[in-house]
This record gives C-alpha cells, structure tokens and sequence, in this order.
C-alpha cells in the first residue's frame, strides 16, 4: 500500500512540474511575439523612420515653393545631415544609438535623409514644434510598452501558483492524503526528538572514562607515614582491595551469578538479562536479581547517585557503553568488588570479609563468597550482622543461582546450603588510628594550607614525615613516665616532639600521655613559660654580638629599677663567673646582667629568627623565659643550634597526591640563616657543658655528643629538657594542664628524653659536633647590641647579718617584683623561673629552700615604669 502510495505521489508530482513547465513556455511565445508586432509596418514604422518621414512632409511643404538661392551642393548636404542627426539623437533611448547615428554618419552610411542642394539655408527645415511633438509621442509609446511588460511577469507567477493551488488541493482529497502526512510528521518530529534526545545524552556523560580506574568516594583520604604505612583513613575507603588476576574465583563467580551471569557475554547492558530479573523478582515476590548488569552499577558508584529516574537510567545505560569500550572485563570486575557498598560500613570484598568473617578474600568458603553476594540488592537488609535469617536466604538463593548457571553442581549447591551461617566479626580496620596527636595536626595542617574542594574530592594521599616506630616508642616512654613518675612529682601530663634539624621534618609527636583521655595536643597548642630553656637563645645573641664566652660577672643578688632577681635556692657564689659556667649552672642574676649588656631587640629579633613566633615584649624576666611558647617551637628553635645557625621551618606534610598521581602539595623548606657559624659553634660547646657537667647529665648518650639545657619555671610548674645531636633535635616537657606547681625537677625530663635518644639513635651513625673557633675572644661581630642603661644596685646576699633575723623555717615564701607587677595581676600562667637543680636521679624530691627579705619598694618610680607588664618571675632553673 505505501509503494502504490509513493508512486502515485511520483506521478502527481511530474505531471505538476509538467503544467507548471508549460504555462511558462506559453508565456516566452507570448513575450517573443510581443517584440515581433512592435512595428508591424517595417522600419519605417520605428521611432527614427517616423521622423524622416515627418521632416520629409515638412520639407515638401509651402517651404519648398520659396526661393532657392544658389548654395553649395556640398554645403546643404551637410546641413541636412546634421538636422537628421540632431533628430535622431532626441529619439534615441540609449548611449550605443546615439554612437550608432554617429558612426554611421562617418562611414557615410547613414540612412537619414538628404536635403536637396536648392534648398535654401535661410529656410528653417526642422521646426522645433514638429520636433517637440515627435518626441513626446515617442516617449509615451515607449512608456506603454514598458508597463505592458511589466504587467506579464505577475500574470505569470499568480497563473503557476494557480496550478500549484489546484494541484495541491486535488491531491489532499485524497483519502489516505492525511494519514501519510500525518505519519511522516510523527516520523519527523520523532526523529528529531531522538536525535535531540541522544545529543542531550551524549553531553551529560561526557565524562572522563578512565576516571573509574582510579576513582574514590568524595571525601576520602589516607594519612601515610614516611615509610608508606596507613596512619589513619578518612571517609568511606577500602582499607583492602582486590587486584585484577588475583580475585578469587568463588568471589567472581558468585558475584557474576547474582548479578549479571553474562557479565563476559554483553556489552554493557543486558536485555535478556533485565527480562529475565523481572520475572524472577515478580515470582519471588522480592528482588532475588538485579536488573542492571555490573558495568551499569559501576557507572552509578563512579558517575552518577541513587536517584530512581528515568534520565539517570539512560545516563547509566550510556556509560556503562562506554565502559566497556575503554576498559576490559577483568578490570572492570576489579574495580566493582572494590567499590561496591557490602553493609556495616564495608566497602568492597575484602573490608566485608574481614568485617563479617575475620577473613581474607582468598579465605572464604563457598556459602561464605555467597554471603556477601547476597548483600548487595539491600546491605542494610541482608547484613549477616544485622539479620542472619534473611542474610542466610539470600545466600541460598545465591548458591542455587551459581548452579544454575553452571559455576558450581546442584550437590555443591546443596551441601552449602545444609551449612549454617556463621559469622565471626571484627572492627573494620579502615577505623585504626595511628599517632593520633599527629595525625590531627596533619588534618589541622592541610586545612590552612588545601582549599576546601580539594580536600573533598576524594581519594587524596598524604605522605607525612613520621617516623612511626620513632612515635610508638615514644608514646610508650612518654606514658610510663608519667605513670612511674608523676604520681609522687605531682605532674599528670607530658609532651615530646623530635624532627630533623636539617631538613625540618616532624619525625615524631606526642602530644600527652593518652588521647583517648584527651585530644589536647600540647606539642602544639599548650603555651608553657620555656623558663632556663630559653636562656641560649639569649646568650646566641650576645655571643654573636662579639661578647667573648669568657668574659665574667659577678654572682650576687641585684636590683634593677624594682626588679630583683634570684637563683635557684637564692644561692650565690658572690664572686665573678664566665658566661660558660654561669649557663652550666643556669645562674638567674648573670642572665639578667647578660641582657642588659645585649638588649632587649636583639634577643627577640634571633627569636624570631630561631623560628618563635609567640608574643615576646622587652622586659627583664625575658631572660628568664618569662614568656610562653609551644613545645614545638622551642623545639624548633634548638633546631637551628643543631644545623650549624640555620634555621629550617618544621614541617609535618612531604606532599599530597589525589587519585590521578598529580601532586596538588608539596613542602617548602624555607631556611633562615639566625647565627654566623662560630657563634653557634660555640653555643653548642657551651650546651655540651650542661649535658656533661651541669643539670642534663640524665641526657647523656655515652660516645655521643649531646647538646641541650633544662628549664624549670618559678614553682616547678614546668619541666623542661631539649637537646640535640647533629641529626636530631628532641623537646620534652612535663607538667599539669592546669598550671599546679609539681615536686619534680627538670632532670626528669632529661632522663625521659635520654630515653627516648637512646632507643632511636642506634640506627643513626655518630657524628661531632663543628669544633670551637681558635680565638673565640677575637671574632667579627654578626649582630649589633643595643645596650640597656639601667642603674644595677647590688643587694646584700641573703646569709649576710640583715637577713639573719630570720631563720629559714619561719622565713615565709615570697617573691620580690616590679613596682609595674605589683599594680598589675599576673598571667593566667605567670612566667616562672627556677634555679639549676643538682643533676641527681629523678626521685629526689626538689630542696626546700627559703626567699631573700623582701626589700621596701622605693619611693620614686622604678626604671621600669612605661615597659609592658612581664609576667611575674624571678627565678629559673
């Protein structure tokens, strides 16, 4: 019917072409006839002949009777020839006859008429009159003619759209007319729509393919030591995975069976597949087979969400197409069983087979591989944790679908299914922490340096600077020690740091005894008066300033504008001491006279330098590490005496890759030179004393050369030891939270830090220290001082006859400060200083010991009227 249709509508078409074709032949006659009939008379008839022939009347006229004087006969001929051409001239109506009367005119040709020589040339021969009226005559005629034609051509066009009409309107009285139309335009519109439809679908899944090789859920990140182990993961991450070629076959063959048996056999999408897994659930009353093959479902976990959609099915569809373009099956399955949502938090076959069995994928039994086939249509429903009934079904279910499609026999079948369900679960390992103080300055350290986007696209790994052994053993010293010492010293928490002097590299954090008590990270965020710890930073700078390490002062009690203060146990010596001694010891007054000789700017200028960047003010008790500060940056700052004056940002994250290998971060090592070398050098001598003969004997490390000093601030709220190798710099620090003073000393702090040493360093070769310059008291100066004029008045020492009055037991404790600290209360945590203690074992309890008389504040205001307000402290250790 339809190709009798098509060749009636052929012939209708030609035989209209057929009609239209003629009607515009009879049009050309007629248009070709029109120019043959113009002048029906001859040439006489034309515009031109008329004109002679008017000119010739009116020369036969009454003018012919007149008259005829003798001319030239050359002479009229001319004439009358001109007369004719003017004439002609008028009547032509184009440029090329005008050029024709002319040169016809030269080749003596010209068709005018010639006036006879008798005619006389006083007679005018062409009146103007005659001449006007003939050209107006020719111009109307000509006007005609050119309406006449214009008239034609729409006759024509209305006559063909006539017969189109007519054709047109024969043709749809036809009975089958409107259903052919009415069939090709659905056919159109539904073409385009398709075509519409496909070019809509081929732009939203224009995506990356290979993405799904390396894909991650949003949010994901693995945290990793310097040695590539998993501190801790972040978000929902396959701790284990299985790897292509390696995935056992009851894991494959039962997920194959469950959910797309001709998984090796489509492309994509499965038609017999999706019929066949309707029928089953509809039978079944439940969904027992999935409908979307395994390319399908990795397309939704990699591309798209859970939406029950029409538009998000076809996306599916699509991609899952272009899956398996790109990709092979064997790494497709891969990618599947790794992904895949398998209940109780468990992504992929191998977390589930560990979180349901406490096994590894290759361990599974059949029924067990069946199990966590199973769970896939409804984790939540068939969970074997959640319910073992229906995980049990599901299983049998899945274990009669594997014989049906031939991976296992019926009696295999069966004899898996006799098995009761058993489960042995265990915590997925995904939830193990590892250093978790230092893992939560990591997360802490990529916030402020990652935008917010990128930390959730998923998938990052951070490559850290841990050492984890390093960090394991510390935690375990760190928590012994607390636990063996703090409880006769008084002190309930503790925090240690190392890293690398060199390069800056955090190789350990500890930031308290246990993080399950507390999350506070006091590496980093406790604020602690670093009391005799800072000392050094203050004898760099006058070294540096071309101060010899020999020079001496004396060791008596003083007074500087109110300021009055003392050594540990208010001992003195009474007589002159070298700066080497005086740090040995960690004698208070020479501190104090030390930094008046040097200033106040340049301290806090190599402070800064050294790597502190806590609030430090110019005020005396700044040589007594008054001022608070982390651990890690006095740790930090002991750091550049470790690498020769250099001082090295420390940095905790090595570099940040996401899921495609790129490097989205990665560490500066920013280097500040603080000390020229000889100063250093001679620090770090200087610091060897106190580790071999002053209060950090506990740090020795035998054929090792260790540098460092104890701190202790006022009350021994504070414990302090830092000391360094050439390889490695590590800060301890032991105290309360709350500020309460302790019992203990700082020697406790170097023995947990000899600990920790001696443990770690015997992996690390020995090294020495750079030798003391020649002339140490002949050196080109590297800093300026700035010199404090400040009057010193010195005190009588408290055994002299004004104090005796008082006996030592009845003498009360007291602190001598500032007219300016008197009128303004102390920090929340005052600044603290003690003097050295013996370097005995820790479990001497610290001496009891008695204050100077306090002396009467003076009657005028002190020098240190205007400075900032230090806080309170006088004595260190």
């Amino acid at each position: 019917m339809f190709k009798s249709f098509s060749r009636k509508l052929k012939r209708s078409t030609v035989d209209f072409l057929h009609q239209l074709a003629n009607t515009l032949e009879v049009e050309e006659e007629g248009k070709s006839s029109a120019k043959a009939g113009e002048f029906p008379n001859g040439p006489d008839s034309s515009p031109q002949g008329e004109a002679i022939a008017e000119l010739s009347e009116d020369l036969s006229g009454p003018a012919a009777n007149l008259a005829k004087p003798e001319l030239d006969p050359g002479h009229g001929r001319e004439m009358v020839t001109a007369i004719n051409i003017q004439n002609v001239r008028n009547g032509a109506s184009t440029p090329e006859e005008i050029t024709a009367v002319e040169s016809g005119q030269g080749n003596g040709n010209s068709h005018v008429a010639v006036v006879p020589p008798s005619v006389s040339p006083s007679v005018d021969v062409t009146p103007s009159s005659s001449l006007d009226r003939s050209n107006r005559r020719r111009r109307r005629r000509r006007r005609s003619k050119e309406n006449r034609a214009s008239s034609k051509a729409p006759l024509a066009l209305t006559t063909g759209l006539k017969t189109l009409g007519r054709s047109v309107s024969r043709f749809t009285q036809q009975p089958r007319f409107w259903f052919v139309f009415g069939f090709g335009l659905g056919a159109g519109v539904g073409t385009s729509a398709l075509a519409w439809g496909f070019y809509q679908l081929e732009t939203m899944t224009q995506v990356a393919i290979a993405d799904v090789v390396t894909y991650a859920p949003p949010g994901t990140m693995t945290i990793k030591a310097a040695n590539g182990a998993t501190l801790q993961e972040i978000g929902n991450v396959s701790h284990d995975t299985v790897t292509m070629g390696k995935i056992p076959p009851l894991i494959e063959q039962s997920f194959i069976a469950s959910e797309d048996s001709r998984f090796r056999e489509h492309r994509g999408i499965d038609p017999q597949g999706i019929i066949r897994a309707s029928l089953s659930n509809v039978q079944s009353g439940d969904v027992v087979q999935g409908g979307s093959t395994i390319t399908q479902q990795l397309a939704r976990l990699v591309f798209l969400n859970q939406d029950r959609t029409l538009a998000r099915k076809l996306k599916e569809v699509r991609l899952a197409q272009k899956i398996e373009t790109a990709l092979p099956k064997d790494q497709i399955l891969e990618r599947y069983l790794n992904l895949i949502y398998l209940g109780s938090g468990a992504y992929g076959v191998a977390d589930a087979a560990h979180a349901y069995f406490s096994k590894t994928p290759e361990e599974l039994t059949l029924g067990e591989a069946a199990t966590l086939a199973g769970v896939v249509p409804a984790p939540s429903v068939y969970s074997p944790r959640q319910n073992l009934e229906l995980a049990t079904r599901r299983r049998n279910e899945v274990l009669n679908r594997m014989a049906e499609v031939g991976f296992i026999t019926s009696a295999e079948a069966q004899a898996a299914i006799a098995e009761p369900l058993k489960i042995n679960p265990s915590p997925l390992k995904r939830f193990n922490r590892e250093a978790e103080f230092f893992t939560d300055y990591i997360l802490d350290e990529l916030r402020a340096k990652l935008p917010e986007e990128e930390l959730q696209q998923g998938g990052l790994t951070v490559n850290t600077t841990l050492n984890n052994q390093w960090q394991e053993e510390a935690q375990t010293i760190l928590t012994n020690a607390v636990k063996k010492y703090g409880r006769w010293q008084r002190f309930s928490e503790g925090a240690m740091v190392a890293m690398d002097p060199r390069t800056g590299a955090i190789k350990m954090m500890v930031g308290g005894k246990d993080y399950q008590g507390s999350q506070f990270n006091r590496v980093t965020q406790a604020k602690r008066q670093p009391g005799s710890t800072f000392k050094p930073i203050l004898y760099g700078a006058a070294i540096a300033s071309g101060i010899s390490p020999n020079k001496s002062y004396p060791n008596v009690p003083i007074d500087i504008g109110g300021y009055q203060p003392a050594n540990y146990g208010d001992s003195y010596s009474g007589g002159n001491m070298s700066l080497r001694d005086a740090l040995t010891s960690s004698v208070n007054v020479v501190a104090v006279r030390l930094l008046l000789d040097v200033g106040w700017n340049p301290v806090i200028n190599l402070a800064r330098q050294m790597g502190i960047s806590s609030k430090l003010e110019p005020t005396y008790s700044l040589a007594l590490g008054a001022w608070e500060m982390t651990p890690l940056e006095m740790t930090s700052a002991y750091g550049t005496f470790a690498n020769k004056g250099i001082h090295v940002q420390p940095y905790a994250i090595q570099n940040v890759v996401n899921t495609k290998g790129e490097v989205i971060y990665k560490a500066e090592h920013k280097q500040t030179k603080a000390l020229d070398p000889d100063s250093n050098a001679i620090m770090t001598s200087m610091m060897r004393s106190v580790v071999t003969s002053g209060t950090g004997r506990p740090a020795g490390l035998g054929d090792r050369q260790v540098a460092g000093k104890t701190g202790t601030s006022d009350e021994a709220k504070d414990l302090w030891f830092i000391g360094y190798i050439p390889q490695l710099v590590t800060g301890v620090w032991l105290g309360n939270d709350n500020s309460r003073p302790t019992n203990g000393a700082s020697t406790t702090a170097a023995m947990v830090w000899g600990q920790f040493m001696r443990d770690v360093t015997k992996g690390i070769p020995v090294e020495s220290f750079p030798a003391m310059p020649k002339n140490p008291d002949q050196r080109k100066p590297s800093i300026k001082a700035e010199p404090i004029k400040r009057r010193v008045k010195v005190l009588a020492p408290p055994s002299s006859p004004e104090t005796d009055s008082q006996t030592t037991t009845d003498r009360p404790r007291r602190r001598r400060r500032t007219q300016t600290d008197a009128a303004r209360p102390s920090n929340t945590q005052t600044a603290r200083t003690t003097a050295p203690a013996p370097a005995s074992a820790p479990s001497a309890p610290p001496r009891t010991v008695s204050a100077p008389a306090p002396a009467s504040a003076p009657s005028t205001p002190s020098a240190d009227a205007g400075l900032p307000a230090p806080p309170s402290a006088r004595k260190s250790e």
